[in-house]
């Protein structure tokens, strides 16, 4: 079973209503059920009905029911306490490999029974060495905590998918799916917990980068791929054996999947992989009436002869979903705001026809110099401007993955991104800028990428079609600019309807 869902917790003298709160704040990333935990009591129900104690360590769970029978969280395994939001792909793997009696069909719960495993009671912090364990051998996408009756930790997947912040007041800390269900408690100084620390007992606490990431030019002589002697097409081959199984991953149990879908050749590979693998795929497109998307969509879908839905946008309904994008991503932030509208749209869409899951092509144009900029680098640095492109990966957590997912589990759709797969980030890194970028004339770019979707059937036009960032393909980012936001009145309000602004902006 997979489930996706928002995750809470308090430490310090704090009230049930507290915690319910916070839950109720984030209802929309799980309506499928809540359970708390607090003080050694787990309590599960509707969360209207809950009646939640105060406590000193409290945590909580809304549920999104994707795959299998509906488990809401807390899960409990021999004293370990724990609430996940994410997907583990490789738990059935590690399944088998324990000698363990599962009480539940989630895939979450390999997490608390590999805690347990690597758990040491002859270790000062037992907790940190077995979570820090415990990471190291899990292929998914995920933020957790975990409590063993005495320590507390929070920690999530090495490239930072799923979200998770922190803080604390004069009382009580806090850690929360959302910066919102803390603003709801009175904490007003809120932190992203990057994906190399873990939340110990209400602390950061850095444990090093969990990626293994091996650029072109610092491989070790044992790697498969990656020497100075791999040709383009192994480069080629190997990528697509990979995206293929990624997306298998990503897919698994499901019978329908829609995609984000700009027409561009990023989302065009995702949704020609869905659909030779048998599931029922559904495109959706925002844009204006003369935009890029819409027309380049329209082609790549009929080609592949896929469902979509477009949803045509003007000035009033820019202005509309404005107020609603920024509740989402709730931070002040023009750029994210013109991004974040597309997939806020997609998905809303998308949930109103019943799915849970989408796919976006998040991730390939750093993984592939797909940006303009990247043309530069490559021509004032040669091969070690992918050390630009590692930098970028590294910082896709604070930045477009926190908007992303924050503006799809706003409308109760979950959001999966097959490019960020870290086998595929490995490979990426390892493959030669100048097999991404022919020369410094180069307008298309990602090269090797276009390759492999000519090669699994792509249309040409979509192939060569150059990268257009979704808030100019869409044409929204100019109805913002120009006419909604063009308005300080109007301006002016919507900043203030904001919570407290995040202290980490980059």
């Amino acid at each position: 079973m997979i489930i996706m869902c928002a995750i809470v917790g308090l430490r310090g003298n704090f009230t049930g209503q507290n915690l319910k709160m916070m839950l109720e704040t984030l209802k929309h990333r799980g309506p499928d059920g809540s359970g708390v935990f607090v003080d050694g009591k787990i309590i599960k129900g509707n969360l209207d009905s809950l009646n939640i104690p105060d406590g000193s360590l409290g945590m909580g769970h809304n549920l999104l029911s994707i795959v299998g029978s509906e488990v809401v969280q807390p899960l409990e395994c021999d004293g370990f306490i724990m609430v996940c939001n994410g997907e583990i792909y490789n738990y059935k793997k590690l399944k088998e490999k324990l000698d363990e009696e599962f009480t539940t069909d989630s895939d979450c719960e390999i997490i608390l029974h590999l805690v347990k495993k690597f758990y040491n009671t002859q270790l000062e912090n037992s907790l940190l060495e077995s979570v820090k364990e415990t990471i190291s051998h899990l292929d998914g996408d995920y933020a957790f905590a975990v409590y063993d009756g005495k320590d507390c930790a929070v920690v999530r997947d090495p490239l930072g998918v799923k979200p998770i912040y922190y803080g604390e007041s004069s009382d009580i800390s806090a850690f929360a799916s959302e910066r919102k269900a803390l603003w709801k408690v009175g904490i007003e100084k809120v932190e992203t917990l990057p994906p190399h620390e873990v939340l110990y007992n209400g602390r950061p606490v850095g444990i090093g980068s969990r990626l293994n990431i091996n650029l072109y030019n610092e491989v070790s002589n044992n790697s498969n791929l990656g020497s100075a002697g791999t040709s383009r097409e192994e480069f080629e081959n190997r990528l697509k054996e990979l995206l293929i199984r990624s997306v298998e991953k990503r897919i698994e149990g499901l019978s329908r999947v829609g995609i984000i879908f700009s027409g561009g050749v990023d989302s065009t590979i995702l949704a020609k992989l869905c659909m030779d693998m048998g599931v029922e795929t559904e495109l959706y497109t925002v844009g204006n009436e003369n935009s890029q998307d819409v027309k380049f969509a329209k082609k790549a879908a009929s080609y592949m002869q896929l469902p979509l839905h477009i949803k045509t946008v003007d000035e009033s309904m820019v202005r509309g979903y404005t107020g609603l994008v920024l509740n989402a991503i709730e931070e002040f932030n023009i750029m994210k705001l013109g991004v974040g509208m597309p997939s806020y749209i997609a998905s809303e869409m998308a949930h109103s026809h019943g799915l849970k899951v989408m796919l976006s092509g998040q991730g390939a144009d750093e993984l592939f110099a797909g940006y303009n900029r990247y043309l530069q680098f490559y021509h004032e640095k040669g091969e070690t401007a992918q050390k630009d492109l590692k930098g970028d990966v590294l910082n896709l957590y604070h930045v477009n993955l926190q908007r992303d997912d924050s503006v799809t589990m706003k409308n109760s759709v979950e959001l999966r991104v097959p490019f960020l797969d870290l086998e595929v980030v490995d490979l990426a890194m390892q493959i030669p800028m100048k097999y991404k970028i022919n020369n410094k004339e180069d307008k298309l770019r990602k090269c090797i990428l276009r390759e492999v979707a000519a090669d699994i059937g792509v249309m040409a036009d979509i192939v060569k079609r150059p990268k257009k960032a979704a808030q100019y393909g869409s044409g929204i980012h100019k109805i913002l600019v120009k006419k909604v936001l063009n308005d300080e009145t109007y301006k002016n309000k919507l900043e203030r309807s904001l919570g407290p602004q995040p202290t980490d902006l980059i």
